[in-house]
């Protein structure tokens, strides 16, 4: 009798389906922030292109069955009108308010709840090391913060070029002002940028997620403030002068007052009628200091390029960071 052995052929293992890695497990654990952001933009988005077609034509025609002054403008505002600076407000508020709500998700849920709650360190012992770790929590929303403030950008600058006879008739949004100003160029997706990156500091400083949310919106809002502050001296200013009365205004003015025998300037003295106080003065006209709208890019880009450089700075220190509380070469 021939013993006969059986080999058992071993079982294949059917490789698992559908995404994995790091970049799919931070999309599962904040899908929320990412449904909650893909909404914010398609609300924006809405409120821009509503504004831009049928918002725009019904403030027109208002505007026209009010024969209001061409040169004063109206004296009160319709519905119609309203309504579309209410859609354009909501469009132009959520550029705006994107980059705190990024820093208080970045400190709060995206670094520091992890932090307190330990699934970063379980992470970091597994195949996922801390280096990388913090470089997928920066790109992944990074790219989807960049795609969504782009397309909200490019809205409003689309709204910005059709609207502009209904702006100078209302006398609405001059193109320096603070919201429509960032709104309208690069600077509010650097802002964002900028807000990521504080929030992401903040919560491997504080490394739990209430003190990360505040310490990320309360450094984020010094810093806009700060370079908010600075904004209209990032350009070189141009200068108007007239002999008897304040040059018109035809852009940011940042700096106004009068003008003595010698060039010197000095504070308004509120006698621009009064030719004896002129003379006691020694006034022989006056000047305003202004960014034409042509310094518009120039004040962009020198604006975004300094936002981008303090994100940079933030994001170093926190790689720096994480290798001294990890240990790890990063």
């Amino acid at each position: 009798m021939t013993a006969m052995t059986t080999i058992e052929a071993p079982t294949a293992v059917a490789p698992s389906r559908g995404p994995r890695g790091l970049l799919w497990a931070m999309l599962r654990l904040h899908r929320w922030a990412l449904w909650f952001w893909a909404l914010l933009v398609a609300v924006g988005a809405g409120a821009l292109l509503w504004a831009y077609g049928p918002g725009l034509d019904a403030a027109w025609s208002e505007y026209r069955t009010l024969h209001c002054d061409p040169g004063l403008g109206c004296d009160s505002q319709g519905p119609a009108y309203t309504m579309y600076d209410t859609a354009v407000g909501i469009g132009t508020g959520i550029l705006g308010l994107a980059p705190f709500l990024t820093a208080a998700w970045a400190g709060a849920a995206l670094i520091g709840r992890e932090l307190e709650n330990g699934t970063a360190q379980l992470a970091w012992t597994q195949s996922v090391s801390p280096a990388r770790w913090l470089a997928a929590k920066l790109a992944v929303p990074a790219a989807l913060v960049c795609s969504g403030m782009l397309v909200l950008t490019l809205l409003h600058r689309t709204l910005w070029s059709a609207d502009g006879q209904l702006r100078a008739a209302m006398g609405s949004r001059s193109w320096y002002g603070g919201t429509t100003f960032e709104a309208n160029g690069t600077v509010a997706t650097s802002y964002t940028l900028l807000g990521l990156a504080v929030g992401v500091l903040a919560g491997l400083l504080q490394r739990r997620a209430l003190p990360a949310l505040g310490t990320a919106v309360v450094g984020l809002a010094l810093i806009t403030t700060v370079l908010g502050t600075l904004r209209p001296y990032l350009w070189p200013l141009e200068t108007l002068t007239h002999k008897h009365e304040y040059p018109p205004y035809i852009g940011m003015v940042v700096d106004e007052g009068a003008l003595t025998s010698t060039g010197a300037r000095l504070p308004d003295p509120t006698c621009v009628d009064d030719t004896k106080c002129l003379a006691e003065h020694d006034i022989v006209g006056f000047y305003r200091d202004y960014h034409p709208s042509s310094h518009f890019w120039p004040l962009q880009l020198v604006e975004t390029g300094i936002v981008l450089a303090l994100a940079a700075l933030a994001v170093v220190i926190a790689f720096r960071l994480l290798k001294r509380r990890t240990g790890v070469a990063v």
